[in-house]
């Protein structure tokens, strides 16, 4: 398996045409933007190459631009942004996923109060009691800071006892906060699985979130575009999939395991044994997103 390690990406602003790219990890550390982040957003907008934010967020996007710009990322660094609430809204409007399709109006949300937009303007109804539900939007957890999955264990089983669908809209495992590693909706609907649940998950690495990406860009079908993203399990397979180049950025996810600082590069012997374990490999290797 082979790849390249980048010291930056204006080595490769002449071979593609457009960016994805992905936010927590590679963009911002969820509390403020990685150093060199916004200088090299601006220099993509600078060579005339359109960039899209592809997050796996379970909010619409409308409340992902104003947490951006909250933590210093202008609406104006960045031309599109699309996210996994966002995939997840659109089947709650259309009601066409087999889940759901023959399914009532009423849902159970798992997450926190900070998980909006899903069904805003739409004709469902949020309950409180898992026997009156008739699917469950998972979102998150509560409080990410002190729980785990297995907290919710009890909930799931009581789930399981109504044979309750779950809609995902977040399929990340864990997500790194500063230097503080928490739990995210796909580690609830991993859990569910496993019990024996059903559930439909929503954004990266699935087909969909790519679909709509270059349907977003509106680019031609033959334009080359490369995807940034710091996860193997759903940035980078999802890239490989679609058919893109990617980078796999050092100092997001994986850094912990791999016992490396933010900023830092991971080692040649590092990025094989992943690029073994995943059974594929980025094109490109960096720290961090810099020009």
């Amino acid at each position: 398996m082979t790849f390249t390690f980048l010291s930056g990406l204006s080595e490769t602003v002449d071979q593609y045409d457009a960016y994805i790219l992905d936010l927590w990890g590679v963009v911002h550390n969820g509390h403020e933007p990685y150093p060199g982040a916004l200088d090299c957003m601006a220099n993509f907008q600078r060579h005339g190459k359109p960039t899209i934010l592809l997050s796996n967020a379970p909010r619409t996007n409308g409340f992902v631009v104003e947490f951006l710009e909250g933590i210093g990322v202008p609406r104006s660094a960045y031309d599109f942004i699309l996210t996994s609430g966002d995939m997840t809204r659109s089947v709650l409007e259309l009601q066409d996923h087999e889940l759901i399709r023959d399914a009532g109006k009423k849902f159970y949300q798992i997450g926190a109060t900070r998980d909006k937009g899903l069904d805003d303007g739409l004709n469902y109804a949020r309950v409180f009691e898992m026997s009156d539900a008739d699917f469950i939007i998972c979102t998150g957890l509560v409080d990410d800071t002190v729980e785990t999955p297995e907290n919710y264990r009890a909930l799931l089983l009581e789930a399981l006892d109504h044979d309750l669908p779950m809609l995902c809209a977040n399929p990340d495992l864990t997500v790194m906060r500063g230097l503080v590693k928490h739990y995210c909706a796909g580690a609830i609907a991993a859990l569910y699985e496993e019990l024996g649940g059903r559930v439909a998950l929503f954004g990266k690495p699935y087909a969909e979130a790519y679909r709509r990406a270059l349907q977003t860009l509106n680019l031609p079908l033959d334009s080359r575009i490369l995807a940034i993203g710091d996860s193997m399990r759903t940035d980078i397979k999802g890239a490989r999939n679609a058919g893109m180049d990617c980078v796999l950025v050092g100092g997001g996810i994986h850094a912990e395991e791999w016992g490396i600082a933010e900023g830092e590069m991971p080692s040649m012997e590092q990025i094989d044994e992943i690029s073994h374990l995943h059974g594929f490999t980025p094109t490109y290797v960096m720290s961090h997103m810099v020009w």
